[in-house]
Formats: C-alpha cells, sequence, structure tokens
C-alpha cells in the first residue's frame, strides 16, 4: 500500500475502527460505505461485496477484528454433534465436488457438528461422474451422491435443490463446503425464524484465510457462502436456479426472489471463516463467467415471474 494509503486509513479508519471494536463491531464499515442497522446487526446499503479497507491497509486490524469476533461467537469442532436428532430443527445442506477441497469439507463439517442449543443434521451432495468422498465423511452425515457426464461443469443449485427435498429440518442451511461457522450458527438462526424470519442472512464478516493459515482480507456483503431459509419459503421460491452453471450468480438472484416473496433478515452480527482454495473456473473472469452472464440477463425478468418458473419446474409438488 502507498503512503497515501497508509495514512488515510490510519487518520480516518482507525479512530473509528477502534471505538466499534470496543464496542459494537458490526458497526465497522469502510468510510463511503452505508450500514442500516437493528438492535443485533448491520446490513450493507449496497449490492455486492467489498473488503474491509483498514485491514487491507494494516493487517493487524483484521486479526484484531478476528479475534474480537469469535471470541463473542467462538467456533467449536467436534468429530460428531453430542446429540443426533431424527427429527432437527435445521438441516444444513452441503454441495461438493472433488479431493481437493475435501479437506475443507471435513473441517467446515467439524464445525457444524460443534452446533449447541438446536437439533441439528448435515447432508452432503456430491455431484460427479464417481463417488469420491463417501468413505471419507464422518458417519452422522447424511450423504446422497448426483452422477453427471464428467464434462459437466459443477452446478451448486442443483446440489441444494435435491438435499432440500430429503432434508428433515423445517429450516434450511445451503452452506458451502469452505465455510467455518460459530458454534451458535444455527441456533441463532432458528432463533430469527421463531422470530417470523422465513430467509435470514446472518453474516456480518467473512475472514478469509491464505494456505497457510494467515489472514488475508476480510469481506462483508457476502451474499453466497451460507443462507437460511425455512424449508417452505425455500419451495415457494423454487429453490435456486439450476441455470446457473458454474461459478457465480446464483446467491443474488435467489436473494431477489426471496425479498420479492416474504420476510427477510438481512442484519448480518455473526462471523465466518473462509479456508483457502484454489479459485474456482471462471472465478477469475467474473464479468464473463457463464452464470455472471446469466445473472445481468435474468435480473431483467420481475422477480415474481421467475418464482413462478421455478417453482413450476423445481417443487410443484412440495408445500
Amino acid at each position: 500500500m502507498s503512503l497515501r494509503h497508509r495514512l488515510g486509513a490510519l487518520v480516518y479508519d482507525w479512530p473509528r475502527f477502534l471505538r466499534h471494536l470496543a464496542g459494537n463491531w458490526t458497526r465497522i464499515r469502510n468510510r463511503n460505505e452505508r450500514l442500516a442497522v437493528d438492535e443485533r446487526g448491520a446490513r450493507c446499503e449496497w449490492l455486492y461485496t467489498s473488503d474491509l479497507h483498514v485491514a487491507k491497509v494494516y493487517p493487524s486490524a483484521g486479526r484484531l477484528l478476528m479475534r474480537r469476533t469469535f471470541r463473542q461467537w467462538p467456533i467449536a469442532e467436534r468429530e460428531a454433534p453430542l446429540s443426533v436428532s431424527d427429527a432437527p430443527a435445521v438441516s444444513f445442506i452441503i454441495g461438493h465436488r472433488g479431493l481437493a477441497r475435501l479437506p475443507n469439507l471435513l473441517a467446515t463439517l467439524r464445525s457444524i457438528a460443534g452446533q449447541r442449543d438446536v437439533a441439528i443434521e448435515c447432508i452432503v451432495i456430491e455431484q460427479s461422474a464417481e463417488r469420491e468422498i463417501e468413505q471419507a465423511l464422518p458417519p452422522w452425515v447424511r450423504y446422497l451422491h448426483t452422477p453427471v457426464a464428467p464434462a459437466f461443469d459443477y452446478c451448486r443449485a442443483a446440489t441444494f435443490n435435491v438435499a432440500a427435498r430429503i432434508a428433515r429440518g423445517s429450516v434450511l442451511i445451503a452452506h458451502d463446503n469452505d465455510m467455518l461457522v460459530p458454534e451458535r450458527y444455527a441456533a441463532e438462526i432458528y432463533a430469527r425464524v421463531t422470530e417470523g424470519a422465513q430467509f435470514i442472512d446472518p453474516k456480518r464478516f467473512v475472514f478469509y484465510l491464505d494456505e497457510r493459515e494467515r489472514l488475508t482480507n476480510v469481506v462483508q456483503n457476502l451474499k453466497g457462502g451460507s443462507i437460511a431459509a425455512m424449508k417452505e419459503a425455500y419451495f415457494a421460491i423454487g429453490g435456486f436456479d439450476e441455470d446457473f452453471v458454474g461459478w457465480g450468480g446464483e446467491d443474488l438472484e435467489f436473494w431477489e426472489r426471496a425479498r420479492e416473496h416474504g420476510r427477510v433478515y438481512e442484519y448480518g452480527w455473526l462471523p465466518l471463516l473462509h479456508r483457502w482454495h484454489a479459485p474456482q473456473p471462471g472465478k477469475l473472469q467474473q464479468e464473463t463467467a457463464p452464470a455472471q452472464v446469466r445473472y445481468h440477463e435474468v435480473k431483467a425478468i420481475p422477480a415474481a415471474e421467475r418464482i413462478a418458473r421455478l417453482r413450476s419446474a423445481n417443487f410443484p409438488n412440495e408445500k
């Protein structure tokens, strides 16, 4: 970073950062951004994600924030949940492909096994030509293989829709295989459902690690990665759009339909930890990736029209 950037962050960002760090850390933001807040968290008033600038300029700020947030909302990793219920309240659903991200998936599952104060289950959908990870999964995880041709690009949306159909919980958390969650993650989401929310985005900050487990950046307003919904509301809006194949776009499109349909809670108040992996094909060419191109085409269609189409195509008989 240039001297100008360092001086600007020191003068304009550090004082506000330290004040909120000592008080309500969910209010930390970049100086040119706006937040809507409630008694619990903060909602970013812009469409796309942004890196926290002060943490980019001064990595020590990101480390301070990470320690502060996870001290309040700790991650507990276990090999299996303390108890497994046949009637869970919350179902984590995770799509997966390949062996490269298997260590990330197993770490994510350990953080899910560490959940407390609410009954959970976890379903992993392996979308691949061959079964590769089944034997590596812990026995408490429900596994389903959906075979595809080797040349077929990964369709994350399809894995979530398949899992939603067999989930036993009344609340679904469509979750990525590289995100570690605090031990009360599911319980906090379920509490928002009991308050009347149908769709919940609980993330305030996502902390990204590199290959050596060092913090690289702190991301705000991440619409992807982990999305919660009441199962009946998920069905009502048609789930995820399976025409999104490859990287990107499906989360933003899902949220547009969620806002059209029902009660959305988007005041983020929880931290998540993102483990490193090589970029997914298409992510480095964001503007030209087929799924991103599709998003910009589809968003011109009214959300209500998209809901009707997807509901009919994906979940015509679900209630």
